[in-house]
């Protein structure tokens, strides 16, 4: 087949799937996972129970992919953050910042919340997320940034644990104030 072709089928594709996980999301939040059907996903999104089938094979499923393409895109967020920073204390100070925001942002319950953090899926999310973090302390440590007398994925579960509670703040300014806080955790002793 044609490149050109290749591409377009991709492209279809990646929007049926788009499609799907977005309808499916709506439908759970409005009406609850128990009471949505592959069928009403079908109607919804545009296409024959079918075309749904050679994607998902239920529900559950979809939300899954949903969230698993969720997280990927957290994580691709704070790996960019720290990219666009130069140095380590910088890098770090830009995925704890980045990633107190996301969590300020995201819905803390909801059926959806409480069925997709549960499984493996979240288990390598989790450690994916601890590892970025405590490879950028160690990095900031080797420089002089951080404190030493500590290990780097003790501290990254400090930060990620003290972090957690930006999704119960009531405004960016208090996420704010709770980064620079677990920072001030992390500087070196005098």
């Amino acid at each position: 087949m044609p490149k050109l072709w290749d591409e377009t089928i991709d492209a279809h594709r990646r929007a049926v799937q788009d499609t799907v996980l977005e309808t499916t999301v709506a439908l759970v939040t409005e009406h609850g996972l128990a009471s949505v059907t592959m069928s009403q996903i079908a109607k919804e999104a545009g296409i024959g129970r079918a075309t749904l089938y050679k994607y998902f094979p239920d529900v559950q499923s979809i939300l899954m992919a949903w969230h698993e393409r969720h997280v990927a895109a957290h994580l691709g967020q704070l790996a960019q953050a720290r990219d666009r920073a130069r140095e380590p204390s910088a890098q770090l100070e830009a995925i704890l910042r980045g990633y107190a925001r996301i969590t300020y942002k995201r819905p803390q319950d909801g059926e959806i919340a409480a069925f997709v953090h549960q499984g493996q899926q979240v288990v390598q999310a989790q450690q994916q997320l601890r590892d970025l973090v405590r490879d950028a302390i160690a990095d900031a440590a080797a420089q002089g940034a951080v404190r030493g007398d500590v290990s780097p994925g003790e501290l990254a579960d400090y930060c990620l644990h003290a972090l957690s509670a930006a999704g119960r703040l009531s405004s960016e300014q208090a996420v704010h104030r709770l980064v620079d806080v677990t920072l001030s955790g992390l500087q070196p002793s005098r």
